[in-house]
């Protein structure tokens, strides 16, 4: 029987340790959101960060914008957030509408205020080893791989992924523990029973479902798919729910544990303004 990688316990867990630190603050740490489109499942997102920032004590802003916005508008928008000292972090919801170019949007954010960690600059310095934030996502598969409480040191990594920009942080910091990694982006390859952990991020329903994984493996499912019987990963959990491994469901895997490391990016990015002096707290 699989055990399940409960993302939600422990993503409620870190958002109680961090309402602890936002408290000792003497200012509300702001989060400016941008979203741009009517996309059903943005706004899902949106809603859900919005009252998990609630939940552990930080402000957020939003800007709704229809889907024709052009990028000077957008650009306008983020610019505005960048000049206000009392917005300490700002999210971009992606995707964005086909029109606009996402590396051109993200690239207007102040890379000091970027809760995504997704501005090159800071993805330069986080892969250089230099203080950075890291993105969300990437912190989130870490933690929960290491809530299976086994020894990295030393274990094999694949990840079967469509984004080499999105494998270059976890590769970093699944190297940073000592664990060999491997980035497959051409599918699934027939050495993976050698896998200690395998990461799947294709965006396509069943891109594993065989059984040819070794016990004890840690199976992470990146993945989010709508179909007519709901949201599944790109795990075939039927196949693998009754095998001796790791496992992440979907939903309450990934996704909850993506929303509490980016809160406490926001936490991190106002922390270190107020350090720095680059930035008046103004609530």
């Amino acid at each position: 029987m699989a055990t399940l990688l409960d993302g939600r316990s422990l993503a409620a867990a870190l958002r109680q340790e961090l309402k602890t630190k936002v408290a000792e603050l003497n200012f509300t740490p702001r989060l400016g959101v941008i979203l741009v489109g009517q996309d059903p499942a943005s706004h899902l997102y949106v809603r859900l960060k919005e009252q998990a920032a609630q939940e552990v004590g930080l402000a957020v802003e939003k800007i709704l914008l229809p889907t024709e916005t052009d990028f000077l508008t957008i650009k306008e928008k983020i610019e505005t957030f960048n000049q206000r000292p009392d917005i300490h972090a700002i999210l971009i919801q992606l995707p964005l509408p086909r029109h606009l170019d996402e590396n051109e949007v993200i690239n207007v954010m102040d890379p000091n205020k970027d809760a995504d960690g997704f501005h090159p600059r800071n993805l330069q310095r986080f892969l250089a080893s230099q203080p950075a934030v890291t993105p969300g996502v990437t912190l989130g598969i870490v933690k929960l791989i290491e809530s299976a409480g086994q020894k990295l040191s030393g274990k094999k990594a694949v990840l079967v992924v469509n984004s080499q920009e999105f494998a270059q942080p976890l590769v970093k910091l699944l190297n940073d523990r000592l664990v060999q990694t491997e980035v497959w982006a051409d599918g699934i390859k027939s050495n993976i029973k050698q896998a200690d952990i395998i990461i799947v991020a294709r965006g396509r329903p069943n891109t594993i479902t065989s059984v040819n994984i070794k016990d004890g493996a840690i199976v992470i499912d990146v993945g989010t798919n709508k179909l007519d019987q709901g949201l599944v990963g790109d795990v075939g959990t039927e196949a693998l729910s009754e095998r001796p491994i790791y496992l992440t469901p979907v939903p309450g895997g990934v996704g909850p544990m993506t929303v509490a490391m980016l809160l406490w990016n926001v936490y991190y990015l106002a922390s270190h303004q107020l350090a720095s002096g680059s930035n008046v707290p103004r609530n």
